[in-house]
């Protein structure tokens, strides 16, 4: 069965006011003046990455194709933009009967993406675009975040997996979007229910601290949770005396013990005494668990403990250190009157500080050099060159205003594996640096 089918509590029914209030207003303008059904296209793209991030990882692709299909105006939200006088007679009659009809090409789930790069095309009349301009922005900038943190921490762990457990650090609806994002990135597992049960994502979870302060001793506690989960099961040893816990635990769950977590101290020292420890009394299966405010830094830092999982929650859910991805949707090319054939013109504004646009509707392709590793970017308008045909980057998502692109979250992850191994191998060092490809301009477009 796929859960993304089920529904939950957790989605909203109509996404329709994720929405700035001037989209509304460009909107009643526009119907006034007769420019609303203009053909345009609009694309998102992030001028800059992160300070010293090297890539970018697309995030949340699938969350914008069912966010665009639950974007209706029902009658409760329509009264309220009645109400507050946002919108006038005729814009309520247009907005009632909204449904996207045109098409969405983008980046697939999971690919990298760099300055400049046209992560994703929306094309239709210029009243149906604008309205999805907050919505898509809202996903792509936290998901992308995410994602991208969640691969450099994927990269760091090497074959260590990563459990997601960041729920309680940031609000609980963008918990579930993060839990998705990271497990694109990477992750293995989430501590998130609802993740698991919209997203079919591997859930886990044992005990907290609370549960071996609630009884009398440590040993009770342990005894009580391998009583009731079973040998293999996780058991938290940092509460009092982390090798005193140890001995108990192996004492009580014997040497099939599944794995002990530690959350607190010198976790690279505490590690390898742990480790030492383990082997000592016959436990040499048991596993080793690390969590405690871990960033791609401090797994990197452990790549020489004897750790076998990490546990990671505020610093992935706040996109290690940067929580957007600073992605813009801006209006790139529209037609020159309201005819259906009316021929499509570039268009960008004029600006300095860093916030020049590039016009026109653009094709993106990834350059690779003999080995087959990335060497460029490269994005361009009008006709693709012949030896970047089959490199195209971008694919249709929504033809029609019909979804054609839907799959399994899996995919996503894969590509992203794909992906990142194809680019040069100093993508994924954790020191600053510039993107690890440059972007070209071509065919007239250019960009700064």
């Amino acid at each position: 069965m796929d859960t993304a089918d089920l529904g939950l509590p957790v989605d909203v029914p109509s996404t329709a006011l994720f929405t700035d209030q001037y989209e509304l207003t460009m909107l009643r303008a526009a119907l006034e003046a007769g420019t609303a059904e203009r053909r345009s296209v609009f694309e998102v793209f992030t001028r800059r990455l992160p300070n010293g991030r090297r890539y970018g990882v697309v995030g949340g692709t699938g969350r914008v194709l069912d966010a665009v299909e639950n974007f209706r105006f029902d009658a409760g939200v329509l009264d309220f933009l009645r109400e507050r006088e946002i919108a006038d007679g005729e814009t309520l009659e247009w907005l009632a009967g909204y449904r996207f009809s045109g098409d969405i090409w983008g980046y697939p789930e999971g690919e990298v993406y760099f300055p400049g790069s046209p992560i994703m095309r929306v094309e239709g009349t210029f009243a149906e675009c604008v309205l999805l301009e907050t919505v898509i922005l809202s996903i792509l900038n936290h998901d992308s975040a995410i994602a991208a943190a969640a691969s450099r921490m994927s990269s760091a762990a090497g074959d260590r997996p990563l459990i997601e457990m960041g729920a309680r650090r940031t609000h609980e609806l963008a918990a579930v979007a993060a839990s998705r994002a990271a497990y694109v990135g990477g992750f293995a597992t989430t501590s998130d229910l609802a993740a698991g049960f919209r997203y079919g994502i591997p859930t886990v979870g044992t005990s907290a601290h609370a549960f071996t302060l609630l009884h009398d001793s440590e040993r009770d506690a342990f005894q009580a949770q391998v009583n009731t989960l079973g040998r293999g099961t996780t058991l938290l040893v940092d509460t009092y005396d982390v090798a005193e816990a140890v001995r108990t635990a192996v004492e009580v769950a014997g040497t099939g013990l599944g794995a002990v977590r530690i959350d607190s101290g010198d976790l690279l020292l505490v590690a390898h005494r742990v480790r030492q420890q383990l082997d000592e009394l016959g436990a040499t299966d048991t596993k080793i668990i690390v969590t405690s405010d871990l960033d791609e830094y401090a797994i990197a830092s452990l790549a020489v403990a004897p750790v076998d999982a990490y546990g990671v929650g505020t610093q992935l859910v706040t996109g290690s250190g940067h929580p957007t991805s600073s992605m813009v949707y801006k209006l790139v090319a529209r037609a020159e009157s309201a005819e259906p054939n009316a021929p499509l013109v570039p268009v960008a504004k004029k600006s300095t500080g860093g916030k020049t646009s590039v016009g026109g509707r653009k094709w993106a392709a990834r350059r690779l050099d003999a080995y087959g590793v990335a060497e460029a970017e490269v994005i361009g308008t009008g006709p693709v060159p012949a030896d970047l045909a089959d490199r195209q980057l971008l694919v249709e998502l929504v033809k029609g205003g019909e979804v054609v692109a839907r799959e399994p979250l899996d995919a996503a992850r894969d590509r992203h594996a794909a992906a990142r191994a194809g680019l040069p191998m100093s993508a994924t060092q954790l020191s600053r640096g510039e993107p690890v490809i440059p972007t070209e301009y071509a065919h007239g477009a250019s960009g700064s």
